[in-house]
């Protein structure tokens, strides 16, 4: 249930959430260990120094107090995660942002909607594929997600653009124009549908920032359609983020002679339903989510990701419970339950070991809970 948050309670929660080290998984952890990011961030010092961890850099109050002031000021607004209008599936998401920016129409955000993503140097047909699913689905009144980038992207922001049924998750900031080819569609969006991103003001979009737009995008919609993809391409983490958030996966086939049809061509071989018009992805489209969860899919064959992993880091074992269960660590996700029974620690103590990793950056939890090691930078 949602609280009414005072003034200093919303800038304390977006200075922890603006503070390398602490994911949306710590954030909550804090917060319901705290009861307050207020009180979080009185107790995080002394805490961390008992525990002979380095300090964090929390931004300053009047530093975060401008970036609230500057999202107003360019028409946008920030909802954390248990407002009342933050997107509704998303709320189901284990590592939902604990805040995102918006500007545009946010009932937008919880209606029924289903993404469509691909390829940026897309075929004419794969465009025009794109443009009749989204027009679809736009006349039943399903809203289209999407990333704002060329191609696929485009075409299905563009096609359900009139309707309004569109919403864009942004890599950077609210304030960000990328790619500037895309301005005029980003400021249609703002005005018929919704833009959304969980970058602070002002971030220029690297590589490192699109897994976070590819998670909204998942994590907003009931389903998610491929349209062209590279076996290796941010279309397909996409898919696995959306199998792992519950959701169903459509794929439109594509010839076996075309890269960009090889991700989607696999998917469908892997049990993602084979999409050719907007009544395929209709009939098979669930009239809720459970709100309460959503587990992966287990009826369908589990969808390759080994091309998804990070790059490996190096373990070395120790009786230290903290050592003891990074050693067990990797580029493989493993759940808490496994890391409780191969280290033998209790549940408790993983889950601080486990916290205190993610606040020194040394590991991440995935969308479905697990964690893994993260390489340290060279």
């Amino acid at each position: 249930m949602s609280k009414t948050l005072t003034p200093r309670e919303k800038i304390a929660r977006l200075r922890l959430i603006r503070c390398t080290g602490i994911g949306p998984v710590t954030f909550r952890r804090l917060l319901d260990e705290y009861s307050d990011a207020t009180t979080a961030i009185e107790a995080l010092p002394e805490r961390l120094r008992q525990a002979g961890h380095r300090a964090l850099a929390i931004p300053p109050t009047g530093e975060i107090e401008a970036e609230w002031v500057r999202t107003e000021k360019c028409g946008a607004r920030i909802l954390f995660f248990d407002d009342p209008l933050y997107p509704r599936l998303m709320k189901i998401v284990p590592d939902a942002p604990a805040a995102v920016t918006i500007s545009g129409d946010v009932a937008r955000l919880s209606q029924r909607s289903v993404a469509i993503v691909g390829a940026r140097n897309a075929s004419a047909a794969g465009l025009r594929v794109a443009e009749t699913l989204a027009t679809g689905l736009a006349e039943a009144g399903i809203v289209v997600v999407s990333g704002l980038a060329m191609g696929i992207d485009r075409a299905a922001h563009m096609a359900a653009l009139y309707p309004g049924c569109t919403v864009a998750a942004l890599a950077g900031g609210i304030d960000t124009i990328y790619p500037p080819e895309n301005k005029a569609l980003r400021d249609d969006i703002a005005a018929r549908g919704c833009l959304i991103t969980e970058a602070p003001l002002g971030t220029v979009p690297q590589g490192r920032h699109f897994p976070r737009r590819n998670r909204l995008i998942a994590g907003m919609s009931q389903g998610v359609v491929i349209v062209e993809g590279g076996l290796r391409s941010g279309t397909l983490i996409t898919a696995k983020m959306a199998l792992d958030y519950g959701r169903e996966i459509f794929a439109v086939p594509g010839s076996p002679l075309d890269p960009r049809s090889r991700g989607g061509n696999d998917l469908i071989r892997q049990g993602a339903i084979l999409t050719e018009t907007v009544d395929d992805i209709l009939r098979n489209l669930a009239d809720t989510v459970d709100m309460r969860r959503a587990p992966p899919q287990t009826t369908r064959k589990a969808f390759d990701t080994t091309q998804l992993s990070l790059l490996d880091t190096s373990q070395q074992p120790d009786n230290d419970p903290r050592r003891r269960i990074a050693s067990l660590l990797s580029n493989t996700p493993i759940s808490v339950d496994d890391l409780v029974d191969k280290s033998q620690c209790s549940v408790s103590v993983v889950s601080s070991v486990l916290s205190a990793l993610e606040l020194d950056g040394e590991a991440t939890f995935l969308p479905d809970g697990q964690i893994v090691m993260l390489q340290p930078e060279v």
